[in-house]
């Protein structure tokens, strides 16, 4: 028997238990911690900081 990845688990719940309006945070959390990680290292990161 094979194991669900998390992915398709989170889906399952938020289908399940009708907690759709979780999809959009979740996407934002992601894009904000992938902006971060990725402004590290670059010439951004003095103007992605001032964001926050």
């Amino acid at each position: 028997m094979s194991r669900p990845s998390l992915l398709r688990e989170l889906w399952l719940f938020m289908r399940v238990r009708k907690k759709l309006w979780l999809l959009p945070l979740l996407l934002i959390l992601l894009l904000v911690g992938w902006l971060l990680v990725f402004a590290q290292g670059s010439v951004l990161a003095p103007f992605i900081y001032t964001i926050f």
